[in-house]
């Protein structure tokens, strides 16, 4: 679960989310995006939803970039309370969405994989989203494309190489 390691102040005012986003409402890293349509606000447990949702299609290929973080802390009083008595204590992290935030991207997959990717995890986020690619796209995808969270396949074959000849050097000898 997202969050900051320490805030400067424990509780902090609800705020509005009227306008448009002016950062991060580019494709900056990878070739498709989420972006929002609306505002509202994502907590912790949403994006790491949204982000298992996105691996698992994905099969761990290509990369992904979680482009928001809950940093406002939302409270909440105890059920059956009294009104009075002052704030409640932190329940959980949200981050805050305006329309046209790129929420997510990913690089190193192809177009008809991200979208249902991208529309999986779409479906476990509370706002209106839709899918973006970036211009040139087709050559971060080469770039890409071998991103896998295991160590890369060269080096395997290589050690199993190594193996073989080890295996075969001491059953010459026994």
């Amino acid at each position: 679960m997202l969050m900051p390691k320490r805030v400067k102040r424990r509780k902090q005012h609800r705020g509005t989310m009227k306008g448009r986003a002016t950062r991060g409402n580019k494709i900056t890293y990878g070739q498709y995006g989420l972006v929002a349509l609306e505002p509202g606000w994502i907590t912790s447990n949403q994006i790491e939803a949204a982000r298992v949702a996105m691996t698992r299609y994905v099969r761990r290929g290509g990369k992904v970039w979680i482009k928001i973080f809950p940093d406002k802390p939302v409270t909440a009083k105890p059920a059956e309370t009294r009104m009075g008595k002052g704030k409640g204590s932190p329940e959980y992290w949200v981050a805050v969405v305006k329309p046209d935030r790129v929420m997510f991207e990913m690089a190193g997959i192809t177009e008809k994989v991200a979208r249902e990717a991208l529309r999986l995890a779409a479906h476990k986020l509370p706002i209106k989203c839709k899918f973006a690619k970036r211009e040139g796209a087709e050559a971060l995808y080469e770039k890409y494309k071998n991103v896998t969270s295991a160590e890369p396949v060269e080096e395997i074959t290589e050690v199993e190489e190594e193996d073989v000849n080890e295996v075969e050097e001491k059953g010459g000898e026994e």
